[in-house]
């Protein structure tokens, strides 16, 4: 993989979790349950860590590091605060649309790691990913349960 292709697919996963980071906050600030609060702002943090993890690497390569997130996460952290107006903000409904929102993150790191990247970016790329993964079957799981709630 050249430089210039290394910078671009390491700055799309800044981007994708900053993504993170800022969907993960902002649905936080709308959650009713103080439980649910806490653990999205933990994996928003987890986000501004993978992120400034990602920039190391960048900037390690010899690249200009990425420092905020994309449009098209703007546009669903929009989605989700209209979205969660009209729902009045049920923690279900903020369940489904950040499990949406870590879809995309998965998505983006399979093709980054299908790529290929030096070993040394690989392997926090792979580690970043189980990250995702966690992160993607902790919020379905919450989503199954705030459905099963509110169909009782």
């Amino acid at each position: 993989m050249n430089d210039r292709d290394l910078m671009k697919t390491l700055n799309h996963l800044i981007e994708t979790s900053r993504d993170g980071e800022l969907g993960f906050r902002t649905c936080a600030e709308h959650a009713s349950s103080a439980e649910f609060k806490l653990l999205l702002r933990a994996r928003a943090e987890d986000c501004r860590q993978a992120a400034a993890e990602l920039q190391a690497l960048v900037v390690q390569h010899g690249g200009r590091a990425e420092d905020r997130g994309s449009i098209g996460g703007a546009l669903h952290r929009g989605w989700v605060a209209t979205k969660g107006a009209l729902t009045g903000h049920s923690d279900a409904a903020l369940l489904e649309e950040t499990e949406r929102g870590e879809d995309v993150a998965l998505e983006q790191y399979r093709d980054a790691i299908e790529q290929d990247l030096p070993p040394d970016v690989h392997t926090v790329v792979s580690r970043q990913w189980q990250g995702v993964q966690r992160n993607h079957d902790q919020i379905r799981a919450l989503r199954n349960q705030a459905r099963e709630v509110a169909t009782r």
